[in-house]
């Protein structure tokens, strides 16, 4: 995003607080940042056509759901132009909660959520691997995510 002027204090404090918590209410943040409630309206609409920001996402907590396993696997890709076809089949597998094109070893490198061990073997053998453009991958189970935040702004 290119810096722009007319984002300021306010827009960033009304931004920190919907980061912690996207379910707090307009009024609230209005309270908190001492301004209307129609003021936090007019602001985020402006930061929504921006585009700096995009939505508000609900954090599920998938082990609670029995989604026990959380793996990161880097993508080696046999040519750098199969990447768009590549990034097409990978979005189909829904287990697929991350995805990024990165710089260094991988070519890609993505965040799974399974339900076991099983499962991803499964959807690595039978779904990843099998996809034209995929050379190889490096798979990493994560035994525990202790930071998981925005930036601070």
């Amino acid at each position: 995003m290119p810096k722009n002027l007319e984002i300021d204090n306010t827009d960033l404090k009304i931004l920190q607080i919907l980061a912690e918590d996207a379910s707090v209410p307009y009024t609230e943040i209005a309270q908190r940042v001492f301004v209307s409630d129609g003021t936090v309206h007019v602001r985020m609409k402006k930061l929504k056509e921006m585009g700096v920001v995009k939505g508000s996402q609900l954090i599920i907590d998938y082990a609670a759901l029995g989604w026990d396993v959380t793996a990161f696997v880097g993508i080696y890709l046999e040519k750098s132009s199969q990447y768009e076809p590549v990034v097409e089949a990978l979005r189909a597998i829904p287990e697929i909660i991350n995805l990024n094109y990165t710089t260094g070893a991988y070519s890609i490198f993505a965040k799974l959520v399974c339900r076991d061990t099983k499962q991803l073997m499964e959807i690595l053998h039978g779904k990843v691997q099998n996809i034209v453009g995929i050379q190889r991958t490096e798979t990493f189970i994560s035994l525990e995510e202790p930071i998981n935040r925005h930036l601070m702004l």
